[in-house]
């Protein structure tokens, strides 16, 4: 017996059965899921934008628009202060954050700095300054900006959520992010455009009356009167009209608006109903000013212009205007939701059309069976009974993951899928691991329960290191990312934990349950893995050719890396990619680049896909900022809109593609620091060292990658590079933990030997974790679709390089900073025999 406890044996059961039990949703549909409690169904994992098609939508509040509106409030409140006491001034203007004006009677100084204070106390939002001859400066502090933008987040996201909600467009998801950011992610919508129209306008709408007391070119040449302003119209060419700032109605005033529509020419009004207070005050405002004209304002900008002929009473109010249909309704969820306090510019749009993402979906799924089937058959083919409890305990694995998955509300992206893939070759690493070990035990003991007992217990220090690991870049990563990447990386930190459970406790417990049934003596005669027993490999043999070979392809990789460069994705330059699918034949590359050159500002690049009927279309980053961006899409959905569909849309703004480069940069070398505390305080410095070096070669070989082929790399591109990273300090774990258990025994062992022994004494396991992780790979590579295949591509060479180096990068640096062996003596060993033991090619345990 392995004496597993009883009661852990129920703890791991129970938890293997609650997992089940959270995991049953994924496998119902929601018809059915609707007949059984709110908390079971639940539990359903949520599929990412990705796989079920919708809109991801980044707005940003315009911090200028927050600075405009506090410095006229403020410059009115001083102006409406100083009137109050009596106080003459003059000069009083702003500009940015800064008020200046001067007192007229320099001895009204002291009063007019009393009469301010309210405006310059109190939480800090604007300090005064006095200058000579009565001059004051009041200057709005950053600190009072910054909570002015709080508290315009807080009622845009109000005001956002009203508007969606009487759109009817499934559930979406609105979050804050940051200080001025928020997502809102829409499911099932295909053309996000009419949505981000509803919110990047404030619909500021207000009734004003036209300023006559001088003339409107005069006061454009000019200066207006006190209290007006210039606006002009959205005719061709605009027209200026001078107004008064004081509204006669503004958004407040509306308890209500309606849009009609005329169904035989496609037009609309609105009507809106005023409050009680309101409609008494503008029938009041209008039979004062009878035969004046007035302007109906939205936004800054005059939509329409009527003389008052008579007083208006009812409360009833149709607003002048040329509207479409959609306009005129659009307008009234606006007026119904209420105003933005700023204006939100979108600054990055992801939309997937949700047939693709379905097809994503599928081939996702088709993807992880392949990869289950592929690795089942070589761990059953290399371990018979014990390969069957291990993949028993595989499926357990994916059941826990998909279970946490949906008790924590982790989204399951395409990448996510990927991060599962990844998991099955992790989990059945971990298998080998125990298994090799038990192996090795069995030699030394030639006791099967013994081996058993001693291979799970040994072993399991070294699982825990190795995916450890794992957990920090994948917890890295999840950090630094947003989106379909950062399901990738919760996904892939959910599949480390539950790893380390089903390997080091679910296998055991199957394993001593076949013991208990069977009682065997020996190892199980199909057990096929030791394929390297009694290998005496000399690697370190030739360590200063691999160490000039690799030196070489680093060099050159670098150079390449400055002169050609890596062709960057939108992540990181801005821009937009667009996927376009032809309504009827083949698509047309070179007429859809000829269209969209004679339109689109800057580099327009078209290239067609493996299946002729789509294209991707690649525009460059725009001048002119967030907007420009959004612009340029507009014009090519306008431009190919007839003769295609749009399957795809991701537009990155250049604030959003700045912060990301910044992540990105910072989370690879977050990675490589915690990685060197960790192994050093593992290891030794020498350790953390050789494992560091390792790590950078295959950093830079992989970008290599990405130049040689010219592939894009993008956020996903991070996400492959933090997990080779990941992947190769695993492997490179496993030989250290070999090295410093032979370095414990035999000190008196030269270096290069002690090494050499430790490799060939885990060369199996290597070889075997390799493989399976290859063909994991390998069949999400030629399952998982066109839109994951160069991930994939990514993460095949990495694991290739990755292993590499763990062998002939990693090891040989212990020798070049001498690590002493004397350090690790334990004492006790015979160093003679285990030295000619090696020699030999006898495993030197």
């Amino acid at each position: 017996m392995l004496h597993v406890s009883w009661w852990k044996t129920v703890l791991i059961w129970f938890a293997v059965l609650l997992s089940v039990l959270l995991a049953v949703p994924n496998l119902l549909g929601d018809q059915q899921l609707s007949s059984f409690p709110a908390w079971f169904a639940q539990r359903k994992v949520g599929l990412g934008l990705d796989l079920q098609g919708g809109s991801h939508i980044m707005l940003k509040i315009e911090r200028g628009d927050v600075v405009r509106n506090r410095l006229e409030t403020v410059v009115g409140d001083i102006s409406a202060r100083l009137r109050t006491v009596n106080i003459s001034y003059s000069g009083l203007t702003g500009t940015g954050q800064k008020i200046q004006l001067r007192i007229n009677d320099p001895a009204q100084v002291q009063a007019a700095v009393n009469a301010l204070k309210p405006i310059t106390s109190g939480k800090a939002e604007a300090t005064l300054s006095q200058g000579d001859n009565g001059a004051l400066t009041i200057d709005i502090t950053d600190a009072g900006i910054n909570e002015r933008v709080s508290a315009s987040m807080t009622r845009s996201l109000n005001v956002i959520r009203n508007r969606i909600a009487q759109l009817g467009v499934g559930e979406p998801m609105i979050r804050r992010q940051g200080a001025d950011r928020v997502i809102i992610q829409v499911p099932g919508l295909a053309d996000p455009q009419r949505l981000k129209n509803l919110l990047n306008q404030p619909a500021q709408l207000s009734f004003r009356l036209v300023d006559q007391s001088m003339q409107v070119q005069d006061a454009i040449n000019g200066r207006p009167p006190a209290g007006s302003e210039v606006l002009f119209s959205d005719d061709d060419p605009p027209v200026g009209y001078l107004v008064q700032k004081q509204p006669l109605l503004s958004n407040i005033d509306f308890a209500d608006a309606v849009a009609v529509s005329n169904t035989q020419n496609n037009d609309g009004n609105i009507s809106v109903k005023l409050t009680a207070e309101a409609t008494s005050r503008f029938a009041q405002a209008t039979a004062a000013n009878l035969g004046k004209n007035v302007v109906v304002v939205l936004d800054d900008q005059v939509i329409s212009a009527a003389a008052l002929k008579t007083a208006i009473t009812t409360g009833d109010i149709d607003i002048p205007g040329d509207f479409t249909a959609q306009g005129a309704q659009d307008l009234a969820v606006m007026l119904k939701s209420g105003p933005l306090p700023a204006t939100l510019t979108t600054v990055e749009e992801r939309t997937i059309k949700p047939g693709l993402g379905n097809e994503t979906m599928r081939s996702g799924i088709t993807a992880c069976i392949a990869a289950g089937i592929f690795v089942a058959a070589l761990m059953i083919g290399f371990y018979g009974l014990l390969g069957v409890a291990a993949t028993i305990a595989l499926v357990i694995n994916i059941i826990m993951v998909l279970a946490i998955m949906g008790l924590f509300g982790i989204t399951l992206t395409l990448p996510g899928i990927a991060a599962i893939v990844l998991v099955i070759g992790i989990a059945l690493d971990a298998n080998v691991l125990i298994y090799e070990r038990v192996r090795e035990e069995e030699k030394k003991t030639h006791l099967l329960v013994d081996a058993l007992r001693h291979g799970f217990n040994r072993a399991a220090a070294t699982v825990a290191d190795a995916n450890l690991t794992v957990l920090i870049v994948a917890a890295i990563l999840f950090y630094v990312s947003s989106g379909a990447v950062r399901g990738f990386a919760a996904t892939l930190i959910t599949g480390v934990f539950t790893t380390f459970f089903t390997a080091c406790f679910v296998t055991r417990s199957l394993v001593d349950a076949w013991i208990s049934h069977r009682k065997p003596r020996v190892l199980l005669a199909g057990v096929r893995s030791g394929i390297f027993d009694g290998a005496n490999i000399r690697f370190m043999g030739i360590r200063r050719y691999s160490f000039t070979v690799s030196a070489a392809l680093s060099v050159a990789t670098l150079l390449a890396f400055a002169t050609i460069g890596m062709h960057l994705g939108i992540d990181f330059t801005g821009g937009s990619i667009i996927e376009v699918r032809a309504k009827q034949g083949v698509v047309d590359p070179a007429n859809i680049q000829s269209r969209l050159q004679n339109v689109v500002p800057g580099d327009v690049q078209v290239e067609r896909l493996d299946d002729r009927l789509s294209a991707v279309i690649r525009v460059h980053a725009q001048q002119g900022g967030e907007n420009a961006e959004q612009s340029a899409v507009t014009l090519v959905r306008d431009e190919l809109g007839k003769d295609y569909d749009f399957s795809r849309v991701e537009v990155v703004g250049p604030a959003v593609s700045g912060e990301i480069s910044t992540k990105a940069s910072l989370a690879v070398l977050a990675a490589l620091a915690a990685i060197l505390v960790y192994i050093w305080l593992r290891f030794e410095w020498q350790f953390a060292v050789g494992a560091i070096v390792a790590t950078l070669h295959d950093v830079i070989l992989t970008l290599g990658l990405f130049v040689l082929t010219g592939m894009e790399f993008n956020m996903t591109g991070i996400a492959a590079l933090l997990t080779i990273v990941g992947y190769s300090l695993n492997d490179t774990v496993v030989v250290y933990d070999r090295m410093r258990e032979n370095l414990r025994r035999y000190s008196q062992m030269p270096l290069p030997i002690l090494i050499d022994a430790s490799i060939n004494q885990t060369l199996s396991r290597t070889v075997l974790t390799s493989a399976t992780t290859l063909l994991a790979l390998l069949a999400l590579s030629m399952f998982g679709g066109e839109v994951i295949r160069s991930f994939t591509f990514v993460l095949l060479f990495g694991v290739a390089v990755g292993t590499f180096s763990s062998i002939y990068i990693a090891a040989p640096v212990l020798i070049v900073f001498k690590l002493r062996p004397d350090k690790f003596q334990a004492g006790g060993e015979n160093k003679g025999q285990a030295g000619n033991d090696v020699q030999s090619g006898k495993p030197a345990v």
